[in-house]
């Protein structure tokens, strides 16, 4: 989970990276939804921490289901479909 203008290029980086760290030990890691929310940083990491502080894997697995509907404070996510794994 994670913000970036290039999830390609940040998924081959976790799964690449020569030194340890967190998402190194969890390889290799598969892109299972990505979603547009806008075009200021400061809005994805806002929304990146609204989610990251629920600490919930189901969150997590609503946000890679196929027909979730993003409402409530993600109301401004919008899926990207050709950019699923």
């Amino acid at each position: 989970m994670g913000y970036s203008n290039d999830p390609y290029r940040r998924l081959v980086e976790h799964n690449t990276a020569a030194n340890l760290t967190f998402t190194s030990k969890y390889r290799p890691w598969k892109l299972a939804a990505v979603f547009n929310c806008g075009e200021l940083e400061s809005d994805a990491i806002r929304i990146e921490k609204f989610i990251k502080k629920q600490k919930s894997r189901k969150l997590l697995e609503k946000l890679c289901e196929v027909n979730f509907v993003p409402d409530g404070r993600l109301a401004q996510l919008v899926r990207v479909p050709h950019l699923r794994d």
